[in-house]
C-alpha cells in the first residue's frame, strides 16, 4: 500500500520539504501512565500516517487505550543563516505533545486540524535528530469532537472504529528568515477581483513588498506588487477583464468547468531581492441563496450531493494514498453527483484540492461531540474555527455545517443554552466567512440556518412525493410532519423561506451478509438496488419544493452497507446506470458539458500534484 500523498498543503506550496511518513517506533500506553519520553517502553513500529486501529498501520489494535507514543529519528538538512526548520502535523487525534531531542516543543488539542513545531532552536549539532509524539485520546470521552468514532469497544449502528494518534501526513519544511505563513483568497464576481490576505512569519523588516501574479492557462490576469504593513498584506487584486461574456464565463469555476486561477507570490526585500516564493491557486465563483434556491455564480444550482463518510477498509480515516482521494472525487462525479457532504469528518486538504481541480462542490461538516458541557463547547468552537481558517480558500467548499441531528445538543428544543450554542456557532461561522451559506443544525430542530436540511429515510417513495410535493406543502411540512419523530424547526424559530434540501435520504442496503450489516432499507440483489434507487431518485428529482438533495451514501462503511459502492469502491451497479438515475435526462447543452468535462478531467494524470518534488 503506497503512502504517496503529494504536497500536503496544496494552496501554499514551497520548495524544500521532506515527508516523515513511514516507519516510526511505537508503543501503546493503555492507561496513559507515561508522561515523558524516558518512561516509554518501545515495543514495535507503526506505519505513519495510519492510525494504530487500522491494518495499514501494521498494528491493527482496536481495543481501548488512552494514549500512544511515536518516535522517529531523522537527519536535519543544512540551514543557512536565519533559516528555520519546521515540522507540520496534518492531524493527530486527539491531544498531541511533541518533544524534540528530549525538550518539550509543543502541545496541541484537536484531532482534525493541523499544527506545526519550529524545530530550529531545538536541533542537536551534527544533523541527527529525534522527535517523540505522545497522543492522548480517551476512547470514552464524549465531550470532545469525535465524529463517527465509536465509544463502545466494537462498532455499532452508525458509528465506526476509533482513530487514535497520527492519521495525516507529517512533513518537514525549510523556511527563510521571513516567510509567507498563511494565505486567504476571497473571490468577488461583482468587482471582478480576488481579495488576498497574506500573513508573514519570522523577522519582518521594513520595506518588504509582495508581488502577486495570477494566471489562467496562458492568460495573465494580474501582476501587481503591494507593500507589507504590520506583517500582512490585505489587498483586492483586480483582474484583467476584456468584457467579453464568453471569456468571463470561461473563467468562472463550475463543476462542469472548474477553472483554477494559478498564483505565484514572491516576497521581496527593500532591495527587490526575492526572500520567499510560494505557489497557490484560487478561483472566481460565488455561492449563496435567493428565495428558495441555492445559487452558484448567481444562478440556481440544484444540489445533487452524496453523503461521504471518508473511510477506507484497511486505513480508516486515512486514504491509502493520494490516488485514492482523486478516485473518490472522480467516482462521485461519474455517478452523476455534483457534490458531496463530507459527513462528520474534516477531510485532508488533498481531497479538497482534487475537488477544486476536478469540479465537485463540498459541504464541510464539523465532527460532533456527544455531550453538552462548557468544555465540549470550547473544544468544538476552537476546532471548528481552526478548520474554517484552514479550508476557507478552497473554491469547492460551498456550505459549512456546524451541527448534525442535534448531536452534542440533545435537549435543544427544551434548553435555551443549547439553542444559544447552535445560534452562536452559526453566527461565528458567518462572521469568519460571510461568503458561504451556513447550516446551524442539519437534519431537524433548526434554530439558525441559511438552508433547511431535512433527514428523511422514509422507504416509500410515494410518501416522500406527498410530503415534499409543492411549495404549498411547506406549512404542513413544518407544523405537522416529523421525520425521525423530530420537528424541523424549534418553536419560536419558524421557517423563513430558506431553501429546503433533503440532506439525508435513501440508505438502501445491499450485502451478502445481512445478519451482520444494516441499512435504512434492504434489497436482495443489484437489480433490486437499481430499481429502488431509480424509483426514489425519479421522485426526489421531480420535487419543485427542494433546492437539492444528498443521498445516503457514497460507499459502504464497515457494518453500514447502504453505499452505492462497496467499501473498496467497486460499483454495486454500473456507474452509468447510477448516473442516469442521479441526474435524470440531460439537455443537449448538459450532455456537451458533461462530455467536455470527461475529456478534460478523466484524461488528467492521477499523479500527486500540485507542489514541488519532495527533497531539499
Amino acid at each position: 500500500m503506497s503512502a504517496g500523498y503529494g504536497y500536503p498543503r496544496p494552496q501554499l506550496r514551497r520548495a524544500g520539504w521532506a515527508s516523515l511518513n513511514g516507519p516510526w517506533d511505537f508503543a501503546l500506553d493503555r492507561s496513559a501512565a507515561w508522561t515523558k519520553p524516558s518512561d516509554v517502553r518501545w515495543k514495535g513500529t507503526i506505519r505513519v500516517p495510519f492510525a494504530p486501529e487500522t491494518p495499514a498501520s501494521g498494528i491493527g489494535d482496536t481495543s481501548f487505550y488512552r494514549a500512544c507514543w511515536y518516535r522517529r529519528a531523522f537527519e536535519a538538512p543544512p540551514l543557512a543563516a536565519g533559516q528555520r526548520l519546521v515540522v507540520h502535523f496534518g492531524a493527530v487525534d486527539y491531544c498531541a505533545t511533541v518533544w524534540v531531542n528530549g525538550a518539550l516543543a509543543v502541545q496541541h488539542e484537536g484531532g482534525y486540524t493541523p499544527f506545526s513545531v519550529d524545530l530550529t532552536d531545538l536541533l542537536a549539532p551534527g544533523g541527527a535528530q529525534t522527535i517523540v509524539v505522545r497522543a492522548e485520546d480517551d476512547p470514552e470521552d464524549l465531550a470532545k469532537p469525535r465524529g463517527k468514532q465509536d465509544w463502545q469497544l466494537h462498532p455499532h449502528a452508525i458509528w465506526y472504529p476509533r482513530t487514535t494518534g497520527i492519521w495525516q501526513t507529517v512533513w518537514l519544511e525549510r523556511l527563510p528568515p521571513v516567510w509567507l505563513d498563511a494565505l486567504r483568497w476571497i473571490p468577488s464576481l461583482e468587482q471582478w477581483a480576488i481579495e488576498l490576505n497574506a500573513r508573514l512569519g519570522g523577522i519582518v523588516a521594513d520595506g518588504l513588498r509582495l508581488r502577486v501574479r495570477l494566471t489562467a492557462g496562458e492568460r495573465l490576469l494580474a501582476d501587481d506588487t503591494y507593500s507589507v504593513v504590520a506583517g500582512e498584506v490585505a489587498r483586492r487584486v483586480l483582474l484583467s477583464d476584456p468584457g467579453v461574456d464568453d471569456y468571463r464565463n470561461a473563467l468562472l469555476w463550475w463543476p462542469s468547468n472548474p477553472t483554477l486561477i494559478q498564483a505565484r507570490l514572491e516576497l521581496q526585500d527593500s532591495r527587490g531581492d526575492v526572500v520567499d516564493a510560494v505557489d497557490s491557486y484560487t478561483a472566481l465563483r460565488s455561492v449563496g441563496t435567493q428565495g428558495d434556491r441555492f445559487l452558484l455564480n448567481g444562478r440556481p444550482f440544484p444540489l445533487r450531493l452524496v453523503l461521504d463518510q471518508g473511510y477506507w477498509p484497511e486505513s480508516g480515516l486515512t486514504p491509502p494514498d493520494d490516488a485514492a482521494l482523486r478516485r473518490d472525487v472522480v467516482l462521485a462525479r461519474a455517478m452523476g453527483f455534483n457534490g458531496v457532504r463530507k459527513h462528520q469528518k474534516i477531510e485532508a486538504p488533498r481531497y479538497l484540492y482534487w475537488a477544486d481541480r476536478i469540479g465537485l462542490v463540498v459541504w464541510e461538516e464539523m465532527p460532533s461531540a456527544y455531550r453538552f458541557t462548557k468544555r465540549s463547547v470550547e473544544r468544538v468552537t476552537r476546532e471548528w474555527w481552526e478548520a474554517i481558517d484552514r479550508d476557507e480558500s478552497h473554491p469547492c467548499i460551498v456550505t459549512w455545517v456546524a451541527f448534525n441531528e442535534s448531536w452534542g445538543v440533545p435537549d435543544l428544543p427544551a434548553v435555551a443554552a443549547q439553542r444559544h450554542y447552535v445560534q452562536a456557532l452559526y453566527h461565528l461561522t458567518r462572521t469568519l466567512d460571510p461568503q458561504r451559506p451556513v447550516i446551524g443544525n442539519d437534519g431537524w430542530e433548526s434554530v439558525a440556518t441559511d438552508l433547511v436540511g431535512i433527514h428523511d429515510y422514509d422507504v416509500h417513495a410515494e410518501r416522500i412525493a406527498r410530503r415534499y410535493e409543492t411549495p404549498e406543502s411547506i406549512p404542513h411540512l413544518f407544523t405537522r410532519e416529523r421525520p425521525a419523530g423530530r420537528l424541523l424547526t424549534v418553536e419560536g424559530h419558524p421557517h423563513a423561506g430558506q431553501p429546503i434540501v433533503l440532506s439525508e435520504f435513501g440508505g438502501i442496503a445491499l450485502s451478502d451478509d445481512p445478519d451482520r450489516t444494516w441499512g435504512y432499507s434492504r434489497v436482495a440483489s443489484a437489480d433490486g438496488l437499481a430499481r429502488e434507487y431509480r424509483a426514489l431518485l425519479d421522485v426526489v428529482r421531480s420535487l419543485p419544493l427542494l433546492a437539492g438533495y444528498c443521498y445516503t451514501q457514497f460507499a459502504d462503511t464497515y457494518q453500514e452497507v447502504n453505499g452505492l459502492l462497496y467499501a473498496d469502491r467497486r460499483p454495486k451497479i454500473p456507474l452509468e446506470e447510477i448516473a442516469r438515475a442521479t441526474r435524470g435526462p440531460l439537455s443537449p447543452r448538459e450532455e456537451e458539458a458533461e462530455r467536455n468535462w470527461r475529456q478534460r478531467m478523466l484524461a488528467a494524470p492521477p499523479g500527486p500534484e500540485p507542489g514541488p518534488a519532495e527533497g531539499w
